[in-house]
């Protein structure tokens, strides 16, 4: 344990529906939610306004609907998304060369670590100006995306600090402060314990902190497991020594996707990396690529992240291969306290491929598993086609100029016309093959490029 404030995590508030608010004037103050829109969809995020009426992430888009009817649905747009993130993220490795992601939306950073960009010390009252100075930075960086941060003397109080007064907030946990604080919260404070650790605890007559700690090791060994009861032993009297951890992922090209609530099912975390693997394998044909290493990589509740990785005799393209070896090292790694992210790559990157490579014990009917619902990337992909038109998707008019797609069907689109730099604009109809009507030019996204 560190003996300064010196941990900062820093999460922005309602991220995806965040930008999406920032950028359509009119949905600033209102209601959205944004995931998939399809009958299997899912919520990846809902602003603070949707989430008054009981909207939540991974909940259903079809319960969500049911919830706030008049929100405005959108799919992802992960081009904006992603840059919004660039911003940020080298906001925050101005201050600290460690700086550790953990999804687009979050990261810690290590301010002990810090050079003239950083605190001039470490004390509270230091760290809390500069944390107040440095969400205001990311709000003016990012065109006034806010962000909660929370600062303490490990991993975990930071995490449970930048919770503690959402949205736009700050707590800075003084030293030697950490149980008093953690005591009186529910267990469910504490990463990893999700409904099914909730039940067993509450059982045992454990529901606080305060109950946790005052439980031994053996017995909470006993009630949920050695590696999670070590955790749950560990973090229930605030000890945690993990440090921040800059990620430098090798040559590759690779998916992950970021839950808010921890995974425990086995079968969907496999139907989860199977789809992960075809959308790797899709950018290395697009790119002319394969590749010889397959990486899973696997962030538990405790936020530990965890890698592991198989080499192929040759190199492959192939989903299909792809995808087995994914779940052949997801049956590698304890999973039980829960997972919180999930990613596939491809590495030793190659510009040729073993045709056929494993096709003699892999025939082209075998079933892949089946998710109840997709992770946000996979279920917020804009449809395929030339004139298919998704909500939020951004479009441009020869005539109109810049503007989203607001509702597509029947032959028709419906548009708004305005960006974030205008006042809310007005709403026009075409048809879905008007040839005014087109994307507009962007870049292919750097994590969309081998990295």
């Amino acid at each position: 344990m560190r003996d300064q404030a010196s941990v900062l995590h820093l999460d922005l508030d309602a991220f995806f529906a965040a930008v999406e608010q920032r950028d359509k004037p009119s949905l600033r103050g209102k209601p959205v939610v944004v995931g998939g829109v399809g009958g299997r969809g899912v919520v990846a995020t809902a602003s603070y306004e949707a989430r008054r009426y009981g909207v939540r992430s991974a909940m259903s888009t079809r319960e969500a609907r049911a919830r706030c009817p008049h929100a405005a649905f959108l799919t992802g747009r992960f081009d904006a998304y992603r840059e919004a993130s660039r911003i940020v993220m080298d906001l925050l490795r101005s201050v600290s060369p460690l700086v550790e992601p953990l999804s687009l939306d979050e990261a810690f950073v290590d301010l002990a670590a810090a050079g003239d960009g950083g605190p001039a010390t470490l004390d509270v009252d230091t760290v809390t100006a500069f944390a107040q100075e440095l969400r205001a930075r990311v709000a003016e960086a990012t065109g006034g995306l806010t962000a909660s941060v929370g600062v303490g003397t490990s991993k975990f109080i930071a995490k449970v600090a930048s919770d503690l007064d959402k949205p736009d907030g700050l707590v800075v946990v003084a030293p030697g402060t950490e149980q008093t604080l953690l005591r009186p919260m529910h267990v469910s404070v504490i990463p990893g314990v999700g409904p099914a650790t909730v039940e067993r605890l509450r059982r045992a007559g454990v529901q606080s902190v305060a109950d946790l700690e005052a439980i031994g090791l053996d017995e909470l060994v006993r009630l949920v497991g050695k590696a999670h009861g070590a955790g749950l032993h560990a973090l229930a009297r605030a000890e945690d020594d993990r440090t921040v951890v800059a990620e430098r992922e090798a040559k590759s090209v690779s998916v992950e996707s970021t839950f808010e609530s921890d995974l425990t099912d086995r079968g969907l975390m496999e139907a989860l990396l199977t789809r992960q693997a075809g959308q790797v394998a899709e950018r290395l044909q697009r790119h002319g690529l394969s590749g010889r290493t397959v990486t899973i990589k696997v962030r538990l509740y405790d936020f530990t992240t965890v890698s592991r990785s198989s080499t192929l005799p040759e190199p492959t393209d192939q989903a299909r291969v792809v995808a087995r070896l994914a779940r052949t090292l997801l049956a590698e790694t304890d999973t039980s306290g829960g997972v919180r992210l999930l990613g596939v790559g491809v590495s030793g990157l190659a510009d040729w491929v073993q045709d056929d490579l494993f096709g003699a014990d892999e025939p082209a009917g075998e079933p892949e598993p089946e998710a109840p619902a997709p992770p946000p990337e996979a279920s917020m992909r804009e449809p395929h086609g030339r004139h298919a038109w998704s909500p939020g998707q951004d479009v441009v008019h020869e005539t109109h100029g810049a503007g989203w797609v607001w509702g597509s069907g029947r032959g028709v689109v419906t548009i708004r016309f305005e960006t974030a730099a205008t006042p809310a604009g007005p709403v026009r109809s075409f048809a879905v093959d008007d040839p005014a009507l087109r994307r507009p030019e962007k870049p292919v996204p750097e994590d969309d490029e081998p990295s």
